[in-house]
């Protein structure tokens, strides 16, 4: 390989440097490409959550609704019990 010239290697040299001075803005660029995507991500799980927690609360709310239909039927068969063993029992002596 034949010796470069002084003009070659300052040519190869100033190349390099102009190449390093793109680094900064580069680096800065990446940046914010970095934080826009951070942003991005954050919203799309912010988003995913208030989804899935209204989702959640619906189904809490249904649920409720079931339980409190079903101890209403509960309540209802208890009373007509009660009414029944009420009936069966003789009646009672009101001299007491």
């Amino acid at each position: 390989m034949p010796p470069q010239t002084i003009e070659t290697r300052l040519e190869q040299l100033e190349q390099r440097v102009t190449i390093l001075e793109q680094l900064p803005a580069r680096i800065d660029d990446l940046t914010l490409q970095i934080v826009q995507l951070r942003e991005e991500m954050l919203a799309a799980i912010s988003a995913s959550e208030t989804s899935l927690e209204a989702s959640l609360r619906k189904e809490i709310r249904a649920g409720d609704k079931e339980v409190m239909s079903h101890a209403r039927l509960l309540y209802e068969d208890l009373k007509a019990t009660l009414a029944l063993i009420k009936e069966a029992l003789p009646p009672r002596d009101k001299r007491r």
